[in-house]
């Protein structure tokens, strides 16, 4: 018997799957990402992790922080490249200001979500999130176990 993998669109760079579990997701927004040439190639073939990164709002600018973007072994000798370092996130004032009342009032985090190719630009999804309690993770995984029990029994009655 061979499982099934949930398919990855291929315009997907990277995607964080423990945010799934960790919060719960309010709202989307969708942001450039500010990036030098090397990091746009390393992009290219898939060398990042972003996992440990999380959003920060300083002086009205987003910053995504904590993402390594691991440098290609041909890159100049002369760029300085730094894998950790602070990345801009490209959004509008009204919706840096929208993000900024949510997590000032609300107690809300943001999160990235999805690193993601569209029209030949990178863009990162980041969502408002509230953090699960340990009683909500429970839940979600008690309602995953009931959909492949689900499913499985569907499969058999055929």
């Amino acid at each position: 018997m061979s499982k099934k993998k949930k398919k990855i669109p291929s315009n997907v760079i990277a995607y964080n799957k423990k945010a799934g579990f960790e919060y719960t997701f309010i709202e989307d927004f969708e942001a450039g990402l500010s990036l030098l040439g090397w990091e746009v190639k390393s992009l290219r073939q898939g060398k990042v992790q972003f996992n440990e990164s999380y959003v920060f709002i300083r002086n009205n600018e987003a910053q995504l922080i904590g993402t390594h973007i691991t440098a290609l072994m041909s890159a100049s000798t002369h760029v300085n490249t730094e894998p950790m370092r602070p990345r801009k996130l490209l959004l509008h004032r009204k919706e840096i200001a929208k993000l900024i009342g949510s997590i000032e009032r609300k107690g809300l985090t943001l999160v990235p979500r999805k690193l993601y190719w569209k029209a030949g630009k990178i863009k990162l999804q980041i969502s408002l999130a509230k953090g699960k309690n340990t009683h909500d993770k429970r839940q979600t995984e008690k309602a995953r176990d009931w959909d492949r029990n689900k499913h499985r029994v569907l499969k058999a009655n055929r």
